[in-house]
Protein backbone atom coordinates (compact mmCIF):
# COMPACT_ATOMS: atom_id res chain seq x y z
CA UNK A 1 0.00 0.00 0.00
CA UNK A 2 1.76 3.43 -1.15
CA UNK A 3 -0.54 5.85 0.86
CA UNK A 4 -1.89 4.28 4.24
CA UNK A 5 -3.67 7.32 5.41
CA UNK A 6 -5.53 7.68 2.19
CA UNK A 7 -6.99 4.25 2.73
CA UNK A 8 -7.89 5.13 6.41
CA UNK A 9 -9.96 8.24 5.00
CA UNK A 10 -11.31 6.18 2.34
CA UNK A 11 -12.36 3.72 4.94
CA UNK A 12 -13.78 6.69 6.84
CA UNK A 13 -15.64 7.96 3.88
CA UNK A 14 -17.02 4.41 2.96
CA UNK A 15 -18.21 3.50 6.28
CA UNK A 16 -20.00 6.63 6.39
CA UNK A 17 -22.01 6.07 3.39
CA UNK A 18 -23.12 2.53 4.32
CA UNK A 19 -24.14 4.45 7.67
CA UNK A 20 -21.80 2.14 9.60
CA UNK A 21 -21.45 2.47 13.39
CA UNK A 22 -18.37 1.50 13.60
CA UNK A 23 -14.84 0.80 11.09
CA UNK A 24 -11.76 -0.93 11.55
CA UNK A 25 -8.80 -0.28 9.93
CA UNK A 26 -4.60 -1.11 10.36
CA UNK A 27 -3.17 1.05 13.02
CA UNK A 28 -0.35 3.31 13.09
CA UNK A 29 0.74 6.37 15.04
CA UNK A 30 0.06 9.11 12.48
CA UNK A 31 -3.56 7.27 11.74
CA UNK A 32 -4.12 7.59 15.75
CA UNK A 33 -3.50 11.46 15.88
CA UNK A 34 -5.98 12.22 13.07
CA UNK A 35 -8.63 10.33 14.95
CA UNK A 36 -7.47 11.77 18.09
CA UNK A 37 -8.17 15.24 16.15
CA UNK A 38 -11.45 14.21 14.77
CA UNK A 39 -13.00 12.91 18.24
CA UNK A 40 -11.84 16.41 19.66
CA UNK A 41 -13.39 18.18 16.77
CA UNK A 42 -16.37 16.17 17.06
CA UNK A 43 -16.70 14.47 13.83
CA UNK A 44 -16.43 10.63 15.16
CA UNK A 45 -17.61 9.27 18.68
CA UNK A 46 -14.58 7.55 19.95
CA UNK A 47 -11.62 5.71 18.82
CA UNK A 48 -9.64 2.67 19.96
CA UNK A 49 -6.34 0.92 19.63
CA UNK A 50 -6.83 -2.77 19.92
CA UNK A 51 -4.97 -6.22 17.73
CA UNK A 52 -6.78 -8.50 15.41
CA UNK A 53 -6.47 -12.70 15.39
CA UNK A 54 -2.92 -12.45 13.76
CA UNK A 55 -1.36 -9.60 16.15
CA UNK A 56 -1.56 -6.53 13.85
CA UNK A 57 -2.37 -3.28 15.76
CA UNK A 58 -5.63 -2.20 14.26
CA UNK A 59 -7.94 1.10 15.14
CA UNK A 60 -11.52 1.23 15.33
CA UNK A 61 -13.28 4.41 14.75
CA UNK A 62 -17.09 4.91 16.24
CA UNK A 63 -18.54 6.90 13.79
CA UNK A 64 -21.03 10.04 14.68
CA UNK A 65 -25.15 10.17 13.45
CA UNK A 66 -27.10 12.52 14.53
CA UNK A 67 -30.24 10.72 16.35
CA UNK A 68 -32.71 12.22 14.70
CA UNK A 69 -32.12 12.74 10.61
CA UNK A 70 -29.58 10.09 10.87
CA UNK A 71 -27.24 11.87 8.66
CA UNK A 72 -23.01 12.06 9.62
CA UNK A 73 -21.18 14.41 11.46
CA UNK A 74 -18.33 13.72 8.61
CA UNK A 75 -20.09 15.32 5.13
CA UNK A 76 -16.50 14.73 3.48
CA UNK A 77 -13.24 13.67 3.93
CA UNK A 78 -10.50 14.67 1.38
CA UNK A 79 -6.82 13.76 0.85
CA UNK A 80 -5.16 17.25 -0.14
CA UNK A 81 -1.41 16.02 0.56
CA UNK A 82 -0.30 12.55 -0.83
CA UNK A 83 2.58 10.73 -1.89
CA UNK A 84 3.05 11.45 -5.72
CA UNK A 85 2.43 15.41 -4.77
CA UNK A 86 3.07 16.76 -1.15
CA UNK A 87 1.08 20.14 -0.37
CA UNK A 88 3.03 22.15 2.40
CA UNK A 89 1.72 25.53 3.78
CA UNK A 90 3.18 28.53 5.38
CA UNK A 91 1.07 29.70 8.78
CA UNK A 92 0.30 32.91 5.92
CA UNK A 93 -0.95 30.24 3.48
CA UNK A 94 -2.55 27.54 5.71
CA UNK A 95 -5.79 26.90 3.97
CA UNK A 96 -9.29 27.89 5.56
CA UNK A 97 -11.90 24.71 5.10
CA UNK A 98 -15.20 25.88 3.97
CA UNK A 99 -14.47 29.64 5.65
CA UNK A 100 -13.63 28.25 8.73
CA UNK A 101 -16.53 25.43 9.05
CA UNK A 102 -14.31 22.64 8.42
CA UNK A 103 -11.11 21.82 9.52
CA UNK A 104 -7.54 20.76 7.47
CA UNK A 105 -5.51 18.12 9.36
CA UNK A 106 -2.26 19.51 9.03
CA UNK A 107 1.61 17.66 10.41
CA UNK A 108 3.62 20.06 11.56
CA UNK A 109 6.93 19.69 13.67
CA UNK A 110 5.54 20.28 17.21
CA UNK A 111 2.56 17.19 15.98
CA UNK A 112 -0.34 16.56 14.07
CA UNK A 113 -3.21 19.45 14.72
CA UNK A 114 -5.77 21.30 13.22
CA UNK A 115 -4.90 24.91 10.73
CA UNK A 116 -6.46 26.43 13.59
CA UNK A 117 -4.02 25.28 16.69
CA UNK A 118 -1.43 25.23 13.78
CA UNK A 119 -1.76 29.60 12.97
CA UNK A 120 -1.91 29.45 16.94
CA UNK A 121 1.24 27.86 17.19
CA UNK A 122 2.58 29.81 14.42
CA UNK A 123 3.91 26.98 12.54
CA UNK A 124 3.65 25.42 8.64
CA UNK A 125 3.40 22.29 7.14
CA UNK A 126 2.10 19.44 4.91
CA UNK A 127 -1.72 19.99 4.74
CA UNK A 128 -2.97 16.20 5.32
CA UNK A 129 -6.33 16.49 5.02
CA UNK A 130 -10.05 18.32 5.03
CA UNK A 131 -12.95 17.51 6.54
CA UNK A 132 -16.08 19.12 6.78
Amino acid sequence: MTDPIADFLTRIRNAVKANHKVVEAPASKMKQEIARILHEQGYILAYKMGEDQQGHKTIKVALKYHPESKLSAIKNLQRVSRPGLRRYASVSEMPRVLNGLGIAIVSTSKGIMTDKQARKENVGGEVLCFVY
